[in-house]
């Protein structure tokens, strides 16, 4: 799929400038993506449907403009966020990839624990946002618990549960750990969270410096975007060292993950359907 005349003419007016040569890039499941070559250098672009995806990349936006304010971890510049149509893009600044090592991985760690530093008073987000391409509310609450349960795990389970995946038995074992979560962990300040912190959603240059894009920001408990690497690999050991040695977190958190793994593995449910239906039961049944 080509990027439209629309949204080409929408860019080359608001940069004042002309649009070389446009390369498809792979890896999207929502969005198309591109490499824009400018007279003003190369752009990342990704474009989706504004009526499928209301607001997703105003969210997006949003988003990355919180973590860059903590001033702890890069993020990709936003250069532009436009709707032309049916059409929605964000322009973002390229960045060349490199490799990881050792080294890029205790900056990753060391950076995501400065990030989750960063406080506010309630859990939530001034928003609502998306996690992958499903909608995700991030009404406020004065407790982790209630949050994690009413914003998180109830949409989840109820989608779940209207798309077949999950069953009246299931919602009975889900009850169960809703009574039983506040007494699972002990709850901590609100930290800034990336919100989908796995393999795919950060990059490291060509100079080894890490940068997070994609991000579902919430302010939750920190023990969720560990849970998440976690998932599916792209994360070493330097990584969780170098984590803990800046923010240690609370001890029994490996005994945690795969509570707060829940959530993600619901959003795949819903997503992508029973391959992942046996894997979130699996995760529940080790707490209640």
């Amino acid at each position: 799929m080509a990027v439209s005349a629309s949204i080409i003419s929408d860019i080359e007016r608001k940069l004042n400038a002309q649009i070389k040569n446009v390369s498809p890039i792979s890896g999207g499941d929502i969005n198309q993506a591109y490499c824009l070559q400018t007279t003003l250098g190369d752009f990342f672009i990704k474009i989706n449907s504004l009526h499928k995806f209301p607001g997703m990349f105003k969210s997006e936006e949003s988003g990355l403009a919180a973590i860059h304010k903590t001033n702890t971890i890069a993020v990709p510049e936003v250069v532009l966020q436009g709707d032309t149509g049916d059409e929605s893009y964000l322009m973002l600044q390229w960045i060349e990839a490199g490799y990881g090592d050792a080294i890029s991985s205790q900056k990753l760690g060391r950076q995501l624990a400065l990030m989750h530093r960063d406080t506010a008073a309630q859990f939530g987000f001034e928003a609502d946002n998306y996690m992958g391409s499903l909608h995700q509310s991030n009404n406020r609450h004065n407790s982790w618990a209630r949050f994690f349960i009413e914003e998180r795990l109830q949409p989840m389970v109820k989608m779940a549960v209207d798309k077949r995946e999950l069953t009246q038995t299931d919602i009975h074992q889900f009850d169960q750990l809703y009574k039983k979560l506040p007494g699972l962990f002990t709850e901590e300040p609100p930290a800034l969270l990336h919100g989908d912190f796995w393999g795919g959603n950060y990059l490291i240059d060509t100079s080894g410096k890490p940068y997070l894009i994609d991000p579902a920001v919430s302010y939750g408990n920190r023990e969720f975007d560990i849970a998440m690497t976690t998932l599916f690999g792209g994360f070493d050991r330097a990584f969780y060292e170098a984590y803990n040695q800046e923010f240690p977190l609370r001890p029994g958190w490996q005994q945690r993950l795969k509570l707060w793994n829940l959530y993600p593995l619901l959003v795949h449910v819903n997503l992508f359907g029973s391959m992942y239906t046996r894997q979130a039961k699996e995760n529940l049944s080790a707490f209640i």
